[in-house]
């Protein structure tokens, strides 16, 4: 379930009145809900280890899906760990509270500098990529008198996801090491100053709404498991990745309190776990991202123009691609709900709903069916939290959309709105043209 309802007529976000937030903060604006993250997080982390032995699970949030500080903080709190991919993921995870022995450093192409970096702050575990990788992380370990733990993140050859830009575990995608390459290159690992190799990981994927191709992938590996202990190498840790899915259609009442996101699908992909790795006597990982906090967050924007045509409507707002990327990139669904609650007579018309770049990319749905909507009215963008802000650019010298943290009745800009002074302020000319 999701933390934003109607009440009074207005659309809410847990005990807060959205039109408060565009009137204080401006629009666009993304809102996320303390309480979804807190929910989505608790369940999954619930399900997998009732699941594993005790102490076994670990739950490490895919940072990608939305940097925060706020919302980093908020799981932070709640225990969890993190999974980063760059060196400014690391710096952020420990910035907001994670201790260095929970942050994972997953990436196909993790640099010298970021490796030091990483290594130097004692974080728990890196996935290796490619034999490149080990070399350059063994050799950066040894320089500073450590032996990192990693494991070898093994491309399965079992794609999935809701996209093709988002399947990441074929063959024919970049991630990973192929099955043909694990078993010697941890028998070279065995023998290298520098690093210890802990176990292997995954990733298949994201935005996978079944269970059937994870269930494909986690038994081969629980075969490669057995294979490398057959050959007298450790294997005590399994990552099994992230990318299980949400919803992104909401029932179109507007206000249905009651539709939730999948506690079904969570339970169901547990167990599936649990029965897999059954016997194996791993410690498992979860890097699970979108499944936190796409629900819980929206982006707010204000209508600023209908443009009719003969044949179609444009609905123009104030929110664009450089703000919610998804739609552009992906042909990604969003909801959209005014925040003025409709009446169940209101008039319903069909739009194409736009920003203001100047692209036609820059179309975040086509013909799609809504209550009719006049200049200022406010719109919101629904199941945004994940790869939303994450992905937002100052295209077109937009300014970079600000983000707002709800708790209960509070409200807080967790990233001002920047303004034109610091986008202007990183451009630097050249001294012939000073």
């Amino acid at each position: 379930m999701h933390h934003f309802n109607y009440r009074d007529g207005s659309l809410f976000a847990e005990d807060v009145d959205l039109r408060q937030i565009a009137a204080e903060v401006g629009t666009p604006v993304y809102v996320y809900s303390s309480a979804t993250i807190e929910r989505h997080y608790r369940l999954f982390a619930a399900a997998v280890k009732a699941n594993a032995p005790a102490g076994t699970a670990h739950v490490f949030y895919a940072l990608k899906a939305n940097g925060n500080l706020g919302v980093l903080k908020t799981l932070a709190a709640l225990g969890a760990g993190v999974d980063t991919v760059s060196e400014g993921e690391v710096r952020k995870a420990l910035a907001a509270g994670f201790p260095p022995e929970k942050i994972v450093f997953s990436g196909v192409g993790k640099s010298e500098s970021e490796l030091r970096f990483a290594v130097g702050a004692g974080i728990y575990q890196v996935n290796i990529e490619t034999e490149g990788e080990l070399d350059l992380l063994s050799r950066v370990a040894a320089s500073l008198g450590k032996r990192q733990e990693a494991v070898f993140r093994v491309n399965p050859d079992i794609g999935a996801g809701g996209h093709a830009k988002i399947t990441t575990g074929s063959s024919e995608n970049k991630f990973g090491v192929s099955f043909e390459e694990v078993g010697r290159l941890y028998a070279r690992a065995a023998n290298m100053e520098g690093v210890r190799i802990m176990g292997l990981a995954l990733h298949i994927g994201s935005q996978i709404r079944e269970t059937d191709s994870f269930e494909a992938a986690y038994v081969k590996m629980a075969t490669l498991v057995g294979t490398l202990r057959a050959e007298g190498h450790r294997v005590e840790r399994l990552d099994l990745g992230g990318g299980l899915g949400i919803p992104y259609e909401i029932p179109q009442d507007f206000n249905n309190r009651d539709f939730d996101y999948g506690p079904d699908l969570i339970e169901a992909y547990a167990a599936m776990v649990g029965r897999v790795t059954k016997g194996l006597d791993v410690e498992l990982g979860f890097e699970p991202g979108r499944l936190i906090v796409g629900n819980a967050g929206i982006l707010l924007t204000r209508v600023l123009y209908l443009n009719p045509r003969p044949t179609k409507q444009f609905l123009v707002v104030d929110a664009a691609m450089n703000d919610l990327m998804r739609p552009a990139m992906y042909e990604a669904y969003h909801e959209i709900w005014p925040v003025s609650e409709p009446a169940a007579d209101a008039s319903r018309i069909a739009y194409d709903v736009v920003g203001p770049v100047c692209e036609s990319g820059d179309t975040f749905t086509t013909g799609r069916v809504l209550p009719e909507q006049k200049p200022d009215d406010l719109i919101a963008f629904m199941t945004a939290g994940a790869y939303g802000a994450s992905m937002a650019s100052t295209y077109n010298q937009r300014l970079l959309v600000p983000e707002v943290l709800v708790k209960g009745g509070q409200f807080a800009v967790t990233r001002p709105r920047q303004s034109y002074e610091e986008l202007l302020g990183t451009d630097r000319a050249p001294p012939w043209l000073a």
